[in-house]
């Protein structure tokens, strides 16, 4: 633990509502994590974050953290940032089905964002467990790298159901498959690239089958059930939200996007993580593993701009105190930074570049003026007592300015983190 130092009433507060923890390793005891149950409380919904994707000390946390909620606390879904449509052959192989070499084969086009080992673990674990553990994808298609895993599905549902539509399906596959890519760092710039005839066909033709799919629901649901009326249609709208995320991506790049934009990824993923608690036990509760920034409950702001709405905003709303944001954060250590190279399968390369020391203002720099190294802080209760909290967090190697406080419940501190080796080019 590092040396605290004479601080701010927040910083005093920081200090006494603080537990530290003992481990970083996934399969270390538990007991350290104990206290994490009573702020937790009865929260449907738990986010656990990371301020930069690709951090080792990250995903070793998120792996206890699952292990613990799971184990401890009796969750049974395991909800991911990544998409929503090819969220379910995962689902399907962590309750059992296929072979341990299988997974990889389903990974394989996904950007490596610490998935691997917790599906793992939950696939040794649903082998003797009473109430297996489920996996949900929330995000839209390929974390907008293309259309076709939700376009595709949607495309046999509507053979099916409404063989009328085929050609429209037809043109909008043929359009989204002209620049897909295995992220949206290489699917944006190739979809900007694209004629604007192109661009506005293919916005026209999906706006077209969603509101058709939503006006002949009943016929639809005769044809088939209601179940696959619903899947579907979840899988159109992250189509759309998708295809409005590259208009928005554009904007945003070229200096004349609308205000916040780029909302609609995270409001489906909002949707998204409604739409399963909706189809689970009444009791069920998730673990919901994603970016620090898509958690927070706080408007996302750079330079005064407002440039976003997160998803843990628009499921705070919904849920209440039914949900609870877990920020992962470090006093200092190293970030992967991303530089766009639409050469890459990703398009982009990884820099492992260090952080500087935590600015003033920061929750990072209370940590560090607290004292703390491993260990988490229950910021509501520090807030009550403290009106001077943070207004800043990191992401990735810069900072998010924002009332921490009230973007997060908890903050989960490692003293340094360090950029996973093996993803660097």
């Amino acid at each position: 633990m590092t040396r605290s130092t004479p601080g701010t009433p927040f910083t005093d507060r920081l200090r006494e509502h603080a537990v530290p923890l003992t481990h970083l390793d996934p399969e270390a005891p538990l007991d350290d994590l104990e206290p994490l149950r009573d702020l937790i409380g009865d929260a449907r919904v738990v986010a656990v974050g990371e301020h930069s994707h690709f951090i080792e000390e990250f995903a070793l946390l998120r792996r206890r953290v699952l292990r613990f909620l799971v184990e401890r606390c009796g969750f049974t879904v395991l909800a991911f940032e990544y998409g929503f449509s090819e969220g379910f052959p995962l689902d399907a192989w962590a309750r059992g089905e296929g072979t341990e070499e299988d997974l990889a084969a389903h990974l394989a086009t996904a950007i490596p964002v610490g998935l691997t080992e917790p599906l793992r673990w939950v696939r040794r674990h649903n082998r003797t467990a009473a109430a297996p553990v489920r996996f949900a994808g929330v995000d839209i298609p390929a974390a907008g790298g293309s259309l076709l895993p939700a376009l595709s599905p949607v495309a046999d549902y509507l053979r099916r159901v409404d063989p009328e539509t085929e050609p429209a399906v037809e043109t909008a596959t043929r359009i989204a498959a002209s620049f897909a890519g295995g992220s949206a760092a290489v699917a944006a710039p190739a979809w900007a690239r694209l004629p604007a005839a192109e661009q506005d066909a293919l916005t026209a033709t999906l706006a077209r089958l969603l509101i058709r799919f939503r006006a002949l629901e009943p016929l639809y649901v005769t044809r088939g059930d209601r179940h696959d009326y619903d899947l579907a249609l979840h899988r159109l709208e992250g189509a759309c939200h998708a295809d409005h995320t590259f208009r928005a991506m554009a904007g945003l790049f070229a200096g004349d996007g609308l205000t916040a934009d780029t909302s609609a990824r995270d409001a489906y993923m909002a949707r998204s993580v409604l739409w399963h608690l909706a189809r689970v036990d009444s009791g069920a509760r998730v673990v919901l593993v994603a970016h620090n920034a898509h958690i927070q409950a706080t408007p996302v702001s750079f330079d005064g701009h407002l440039t976003g709405l997160p998803m843990g905003q628009q499921l705070q709303r919904a849920l209440g105190d039914g949900y609870f944001a877990l920020a992962l954060t470090s006093i200092t250590g190293h970030t992967a930074d991303m530089h766009r190279d639409e050469e890459t399968p990703f398009g982009f390369t990884l820099a492992d570049t260090p952080l500087d020391s935590p600015e003033p203002g920061s929750v990072e720099a209370a940590f560090a003026d607290a004292g703390l190294g491993l260990g988490i802080a229950d910021l509501r209760r520090a807030s009550k007592e403290a009106s001077d909290g943070p207004d800043r967090v990191r992401l990735q190697g810069t900072y998010v300015r924002t009332p921490v406080v009230d973007a997060f419940d908890a903050v989960l501190s490692v003293p340094a983190s360090t950029v996973t080796k093996d993803l660097l080019v």
